[in-house]
């Protein structure tokens, strides 16, 4: 019943600009959306426009929410093209963002690890999704 439909990954931070800069800028993501105090909620949408997905994040005015409630909270994007993969990872270094030791040691065995500015992890992983 869900296949075909646009799935939305939701979350609050208190580092909005920080984090969008990550998933736009580092990752290559763009900003399909945003709106400012809606109800006291600012908030961007972030991936790739008609794509099957996008990211949404937003502060709550005046609360805060911390940072991810552990190392292992983890969005992976799979990138089988070894050079396409490649690109990424230096891009992201080349924006400042280092890679971290994987908390579960599999994703470093073809992959790398980033940390976003409120510790959610992304895995490139250079792999195909096969099930």
């Amino acid at each position: 019943m869900l296949q075909g439909k646009t799935l939305r990954v939701a979350r609050p931070t208190d580092r909005l600009n920080e984090v969008v800069r990550f998933y736009t800028d580092g990752l290559g993501l763009q900003i399909i959306d945003h709106f400012e105090n809606h109800e006291g909620f600012d908030g961007v949408m972030v991936g790739m426009a008609g794509g099957p997905y996008h990211f949404e994040f937003t502060h709550h005015r005046g609360h805060s929410v911390g940072r991810a409630p552990t190392p292992d909270h983890l969005i992976v994007f799979y990138l089988p093209n070894r050079q396409e993969w490649q690109q990424i990872v230096d891009h992201m270094k080349a924006c400042g963002y280092e890679p971290v030791a994987s908390y579960n040691p599999y994703w470093d065995r073809c992959g790398v690890t980033f940390e976003d500015p409120d510790g959610y992890r992304v895995v490139l992983q250079n792999a195909a999704w096969e099930l």
